[in-house]
């Protein structure tokens, strides 16, 4: 019997709706859980807020994204390591078992020098699985310029844990077979989504992007995956509320049925 891959929506997904409304969402929907994204608006930042609309809507929490963004420096903490530690008590007291952090930035000089070994040492103490993103290099005038460190490609580097995000593949025009086959079981979240070969994040729903996002899930399923599936896709152009939701049924059932075939063929 396989264990389910549980499908989570990420909160930033229903974004400009708040926190609230992405609860509301996954529960109306029947998703297995949410990833909250902290800092995508001031009520994700509230633990007891947060921990009210898990058991109002009876949706758990799967995840934690780590406030990681220029626009959530001062998010928790101004301190990163302080920060990533906040991120690991909000998970267990939430309930989730992946906190998402993304490598450090080049100027945060402390930070990013002992990143690699202080991650698995906040994981080690939390006892909560840290899964370093893959991000993607930034284009200037056709220049690349490493605004990560120590890479924004976290494959060659000694993490215990990862998480692969198409979208931010497509930028950093990464073969995702390629990639995913190379992390073999450090891969531990996904993050479903898609893009192109741009200097956008464009966080396109699956199978709209070049990434061949639905071949992908497939092939990570078919080699073993056990982790969680979590939706993190820009919907903020959607005309309605409801339109929204209507397209993330439809991704939705669309990501259990590719789940459920990949493991018919494996």
């Amino acid at each position: 019997m396989h264990e389910k891959i549980k499908v989570g929506l990420g909160t930033s997904t229903v974004h400009p709706e708040t926190t609230a409304g992405a609860f509301e969402t996954a529960a109306e929907l029947g998703y297995d859980g949410v990833e909250l994204m902290v800092g995508v608006d001031r009520s994700s930042t509230d633990i007891n807020y947060v921990e009210s609309l898990r058991d109002k809507y009876q949706v758990p929490v799967l995840s934690v994204h780590s406030p990681c963004l220029i626009i959530t420096q001062n998010t928790w903490s101004s301190e990163p390591w302080e920060k990533l530690e906040v991120s690991t008590k909000a998970a267990k007291r939430l309930g989730a078992d992946v906190v998402v952090v993304h490598p450090p930035f080049r100027w945060q000089h402390d930070y990013a020098a002992n990143f690699v070994t202080g991650v698995r040492e906040v994981a080690e103490k939390s006892e909560v699985t840290i899964a370093v993103e893959n991000m993607y290099p930034w284009r200037v005038l056709g220049r690349e310029i490493l605004a990560y460190h120590p890479h924004w490609d976290p494959t060659n580097f000694n993490y215990d844990a990862l998480t692969f995000d198409l979208s931010h593949a497509a930028i950093g025009r990464a073969d995702p077979f390629q990639m995913v086959d190379e992390w073999g079981s450090r891969l531990r979240h996904l993050h479903l989504t898609d893009g192109h070969d741009s200097m956008m994040d464009e966080h396109l729903f699956p199978g709209e992007g070049d990434m061949r996002s639905w071949e992908v899930l497939e092939h990570i399923v078919r080699s073993g995956y056990v982790g969680h599936v979590i939706h993190e896709i820009s919907t903020r152009k959607m005309p309605s509320v409801q339109a929204r939701r209507e397209k993330l049924r439809e991704c939705l059932e669309t990501t259990r049925m590719h789940i459920e075939n990949a493991r018919r063929t494996a």
